[in-house]
């Protein structure tokens, strides 16, 4: 029961009037062809992009070579360009099979793109479909991707993508102390913006080194609504199969950083959360398979929740994280488990005080609160940079 406590009392803080989008209706910026095409022809082009960069059917690449458009380069992200490897997991350079050309990995031995890398090329087009979370890596490589070609006086183009959890913004804001590829800058967890108005923030605030500008060009969403969860039409990286766990996500990966599994190497990750040793109405047995090889607990027969249901109540959810999975699953495990906490946590928290707090046994409204000033503070920052 303790599980659903802290859940039972926030859900009167309801989300506003959310709607979920299916993936049928889903638009980007990189069906708008007529946009952006002007700005590629006669030039040569590298191209961020992954499994995610889709026309409909057809995968953006090979649009662009359909088109006559002369693409030198791939760069890819965490992932890789078939989207297949581990969270973590070194991605190589080499060549994409089907088309023979060069892929430059960007989560390898560098994240950033290098002057080699970045030679010969008249134009970057970014199309990565990110899910709006901070430690989610894609706004990362963004980030870095528009360093490097104001470094080269490159024009970077991004092909905008709806951000599912746009909905609603929260979380600590990142400390600086706690800078890491997996959150970069000053925003909280969830940020409420698209791909697009994050390059254009990045840009504005200066946050690129020594403040340099990037010619930066955002191919907007047809239709944007800001207030939907929009069910991707391809998985945006292989643990988060589905729109429920892209949905859940931000409030589940708090637990990567703790002794918690959530649920990698089983049919359902950042679906469901486990432990040996915690209660809950759930078990799984972590397995290790392609996305998720030598899982948390892996062989191991753990208990916990599954969060399916929730998720499909996102009528009546809080737009907000959810910390009370995470404070109730501390409760449980900490007495005997003293380091329950990783060194991981402070990176993905964005901020130290976290851990103090939930140790200290603050409650989940009581630790919202202490966001207060530092959301109002980016909300102010982030409506300068909104497209709609």
């Amino acid at each position: 029961m303790l599980l659903f406590l802290a859940m039972m009392i926030s859900v009167t803080v309801c989300a506003q009037s959310i709607r979920l989008i299916p993936k049928e209706k889903y638009r980007c910026g990189a069906q708008e062809t007529n946009r952006y095409l002007p700005l590629l022809e006669g030039k040569t082009v590298g191209v961020v992009a992954n499994q995610t960069s889709m026309i409909g059917e057809t995968h953006l690449v090979d649009s662009l070579l359909s088109l006559g458009i002369n693409v030198k380069r791939i760069f890819t992200p965490e992932h890789g360009f078939r989207g297949s490897a581990d969270a973590g997991a070194k991605v190589t350079d080499g060549k994409d099979e089907k088309t023979g050309i060069e892929l430059a990995s960007l989560y390898g031995k560098t994240k950033k793109p290098t002057p080699e890398m970045l030679q010969g090329i008249d134009v970057m087009l970014f199309d990565l479909q990110d899910v709006g979370v901070r430690f989610y890596t894609y706004i990362s490589t963004l980030s870095y991707v528009m360093e490097a070609c104001a470094e080269s006086q490159i024009p970077v183009i991004v092909l905008d993508c709806p951000n599912p959890n746009g909905f609603y913004i929260d979380g600590p804001v990142l400390k600086a102390e706690n800078k890491s590829f997996v959150g970069m800058h000053p925003v909280p967890v969830v940020y409420g913006m698209t791909i697009g108005e994050y390059g254009q923030m990045v840009n504005g605030e200066k946050w690129l080194k020594d403040g340099i500008h990037c010619a930066l060009t955002v191919i907007p969403v047809p239709e944007y609504d800001r207030n939907a969860i929009y069910e991707l039409p391809v998985k945006p990286s292989p643990n988060l199969p589905n729109w429920e766990s892209v949905y859940l996500y931000p409030s589940l990966c708090f637990f990567e950083g703790t002794i918690v599994s959530v649920g990698r190497g089983t049919d359902k990750p950042f679906q469901i959360f486990g432990h040996p040793e915690l209660r809950g109405s759930y078990t799984f047995t972590p397995k290790s398979q392609n996305g998720a090889s030598k899982p948390m607990f892996e062989g191991e027969r753990c208990r916990g929740l599954d969060l399916t249901d929730y998720a499909h109540d996102y009528a009546v959810n809080p737009a907000q994280l959810q910390l009370g999975w995470l404070i109730d699953a501390y409760q449980q495990l900490s007495e005997k488990n003293h380091l329950y906490f990783t060194k991981y946590f402070n990176l993905l928290s964005g901020d130290k005080v976290l851990i103090q707090q939930i140790e200290n046994q603050k409650s989940a409204d009581s630790i919202r609160a202490s966001w207060e000033s530092d959301l109002e503070a980016f909300k102010a920052i982030r409506s300068r940079y909104l497209i709609y």
